[in-house]
Formats: structure tokens, sequence, C-alpha cells
């Protein structure tokens, strides 16, 4: 397992003193799909690194209930998580995990002096800022300005690009609650997308063609 820590972190151009002490401070967590990482509740300010796997961000609200973010894949980190905790906000978010995952988890009181010490770690922290939020502005121009056929068809091509994977393993309900739409409309939707040869469904599976 440390070699697979290892390896992710100098995949993202960490230098290795500081590879030592992340490896060194932090700690392992194995998350199975639909387990939660990160809530409003979870009082543990640390950060996630992905090692293995694929998390979603979903923002919460009482009276829409939840609606997709984005999703973080291997050798990402959580730019909300940082922000929240380093300013001491309370999140207004979850994070979940969206097949199993293995994490590296590191404690955010390091995290304010890594910044300022380690050059590599902030254009780490940056660029994982920069992603997100180009990833946030597609998910706000989706939800404003598509149609819900263009707005499921993109959440499907994130999903592979995401996953790395043309198969999608989710029922219908499942989409509709991260899409915050009716699974009637989701299902008549994808037999649209079915129909145009641009997937095909099975039981709680999508294949994009």
């Amino acid at each position: 397992m440390e070699e697979l820590v290892t390896r992710v972190l100098n995949n993202s151009d960490i230098e290795p003193k500081l590879v030592d002490e992340i490896m060194t401070i932090g700690r392992l967590k194995k998350v199975k799909a639909g387990g939660v990482v990160i809530s409003p509740d979870n009082g543990q300010n640390e950060m996630p690194i992905v090692l293995d796997g694929l998390l979603k961000v979903m923002r919460h609200d009482e009276e829409r209930g939840d609606i997709f973010l984005y999703f973080i894949g291997g050798g990402e980190t959580c730019a909300m998580s940082i922000t929240c905790c380093i300013e001491g906000k309370k999140k207004a978010y979850h994070v979940v995990a969206e097949e199993d995952s293995v994490l590296w988890m590191v404690p955010m009181t390091f995290v304010d002096n890594w910044i300022v010490k380690y050059k590599s770690f902030r254009r780490y922290v940056f660029d994982a800022y920069q992603n997100r939020f180009e990833e946030m502005l597609s998910t706000i121009d989706s939800v404003v300005f598509l149609k819900m056929h263009e707005r499921l068809y993109k959440y499907l091509l994130d999903k592979k690009q995401a996953s790395g994977s043309f198969v999608i393993n989710k029922t219908h309900e499942q989409i509709a609650n991260e899409l915050n739409t009716s699974r009637v409309v989701i299902s008549r939707l994808l037999k649209q997308l079915e129909r145009e040869e641009k997937i095909e469904q099975y039981r709680n599976r999508i294949e994009i063609l």
C-alpha cells in the first residue's frame, strides 16, 4: 500500500520530502460504493487523496434535495474540503464513494504550512481548485442552459471519462436523484438516447456507445 501512495503522489509531481511527510501523518481509508467520505455532520477535518476508485461531490438543499457537482478520481483531492476546513466553515456538501475506493486521509492542520512551505503542494492545491471550478461551471451551465435530455447525456459522458469505463452501473432512480429529477423522466430520456444509438440499456447497467 505504501508503494501505491508513493506512486500516486509522485505522479502528482509532489516533491519527495513532502511525500514522506504525507506518508507519515496520513492514514489509509477504504470506502465501499455508496459510503460517505465527508458530510456536513462529519467533524473530522481531513483532506482525502484518491488512490484508487472514484468519489462524487453532492450539494444538498433542504427543499430540492441533492444535486451532483463533480467527480474526484485517482490522484485528486477535494478542493471544497480544503476551503471549508481552512476557513472554518460548515460543510454544505457531502462526498460519497461512487465505487469502491481507497483513500489517503491527511489532517487539515498540516495543509496551511505545506501551502507555504512547498511549491509543489501549492500547485497541487491550486490545480484542484481550478479543475473543480471549471467542472462546477460546466455543471451550472448544464443546469441553466441545457435541456434535461442534454444534461443526462453529459452526465453519462462525465461518468465515463472520470471512471475510464463505458459501463455505468446505476439504476434510473439513482441517476434521477443525482440530476434532481424524477425516475420517470430519466427512464423516458434513456430510452430516447437508446433509440439514438448513443447507449444500450441492461438491468441496472448502461453502456455508452
